[in-house]
C-alpha cells in the first residue's frame, strides 16, 4: 500500500483523521451551539485510530490486536459514559463561559486533537508497517514477554479503577439520599480525591508498556525503536493533562470553594464551619491521586503528601486568599439571580 511506504509509522495518516473527526466535531457543536457531543467526539476517536491503524496496518498479530481491542473497549466505556452523563445533566458546564465564543471553543478542540493523537501515539505506531510488518522491517516477538504481561496487568488495574470510580460518582451525585454535605468518601473514592484519573494514568502506561516488545525484544531499525520508546509522550502527556490541565486543577479548588461556602457563603443562614471542617478533615486523610488507605495516609508527613504524593499547593483553597473572593462572587451571583 502506498501509505505504507510514504507514512510508514501512521503519523500522518492518524493527525489528519483526527483533525478531521475533531474539527467536524467543533463545527457541529459550535453552529448549533450544542456540547452534547464533545466528549463522545474525543473518546470514539481513540476507538477510530485504533481500527484504522489495525486494518491498514494489516499485521494481525497477537500483540496489535490485543493492545487495539484493549483501547477500543477503553475508548467505548469512557465515551459512552460521558455521553450518558451529559444526556442525564443536560448540558456540559465547562463550556458555559466559552460556547459562543468561536476562537476559544475552537481552542478546546485543537487541544482534543493533541490529546487523541499524542496519547493514541503507542498503539498507532505499534500498528504501523515499520513497527509490525515484518515485510517492511517491522518485528513480531512472540506475545507473552515480560512486558506484555507487565502491560496488560497495570491496564487491568486501571480500567477496573477508572470504570468503577466513575459509577461510584455518578451514583453519590444522582442520588437523591445522600447527605450532600460531605465529598464522596465511599468504595475507590475512600482512598483517593481522583481514583478516576489514576485509574487512566495507569491504562496509558499499561499500553505503553505493551506495545514495547518489538522494540526491546525483536530487531527493529534505529529509527522504528527510537518511535517506539518516543511514545512514552503518550502516558507522560496523560499525568501533565490530569494533573496539570484538565483534571485535578479543574476538580480541586471548585470542589473546595463549594463546601467552603457551603459554611460561610452569602446564601447560609448563620455560619457554620461544621461542614467546612469535615472537609479539611477528610483532605488530610484522603490523597489526591494515589489511593492509600486513610489511616495511613493521614500519617504522612506534609511535605510527603505535597511532593511525592502530589498534593501541590496549587491546588489547595487558601481561606484567607481565597476565602473573601468566593464570598464576593456569591454574592454577586446571588444579586443577580431573579
Amino acid at each position: 500500500m502506498l501509505v505504507h511506504v510514504l507514512d510508514p509509522l501512521f503519523l500522518s495518516l492518524t493527525i489528519l483523521i483526527t483533525a478531521g473527526y475533531q474539527l467536524s466535531g467543533f463545527a457541529i457543536a459550535y453552529t448549533f451551539q450544542f456540547d452534547k457531543i464533545t466528549d463522545l467526539t474525543g473518546g470514539s476517536n481513540f476507538f477510530i485510530l485504533a481500527l484504522v491503524t489495525l486494518l491498514v496496518g494489516g499485521s494481525f498479530h497477537v500483540r496489535n490486536v490485543v493492545t487495539s481491542v484493549l483501547v477500543m473497549i477503553w475508548a467505548v466505556r469512557i465515551s459512552g459514559f460521558l455521553f450518558f452523563r451529559v444526556l442525564m445533566t443536560g448540558h456540559d458546564g465547562r463550556f458555559d463561559e466559552i460556547r459562543k465564543h468561536f476562537f476559544r471553543f475552537l481552542a478546546f478542540w485543537i487541544g482534543q486533537i493533541l490529546w487523541v493523537w499524542v496519547v493514541s501515539l503507542p498503539l498507532v505506531i505499534l500498528n504501523s508497517p515499520a513497527v509490525s510488518d515484518v515485510t517492511h522491517g517491522g518485528s513480531n516477538p512472540p506475545f507473552g514477554t515480560s512486558r506484555d504481561i507487565a502491560g496488560l496487568v497495570l491496564w487491568a488495574l486501571g480500567f477496573f479503577i477508572e470504570s468503577i470510580a466513575d459509577v461510584q460518582k455518578y451514583l453519590y451525585k444522582s442520588s437523591k439520599t445522600t447527605h450532600k454535605d460531605k465529598p464522596i468518601s465511599a468504595g475507590l473514592w475512600a482512598w483517593s480525591r481522583h481514583p478516576p484519573y489514576f485509574g487512566e494514568i495507569m491504562c496509558w502506561w499499561g499500553i505503553w508498556i505493551l506495545c514495547l516488545s518489538p522494540t526491546a525484544d525483536g530487531t527493529l531499525s534505529s529509527s522504528s525503536r527510537a518511535a517506539q520508546y518516543g511514545a512514552i509522550t503518550s502516558p507522560i502527556f496523560t499525568v501533565i493533562i490530569l494533573m496539570f490541565g484538565s483534571g485535578v486543577p479543574m476538580a480541586a479548588k471548585p470542589q473546595a470553594k463549594r463546601f467552603y461556602l457551603k459554611s460561610y457563603g452569602p446564601a447560609t443562614q448563620t455560619n457554620d464551619p461544621v461542614i467546612w471542617d469535615q472537609y479539611k478533615v477528610f483532605l488530610r486523610e484522603t490523597s489526591i491521586l494515589i489511593p492509600i488507605p486513610p489511616v495511613l495516609y493521614r500519617n504522612l508527613p506534609s511535605i510527603v503528601k505535597k511532593t511525592v504524593l502530589f498534593d501541590f499547593p496549587m491546588f489547595q483553597f487558601d481561606e484567607l486568599k481565597d476565602g473573601p473572593t468566593a464570598i464576593e462572587e456569591a454574592r454577586k451571583e446571588l444579586d443577580h439571580k431573579p
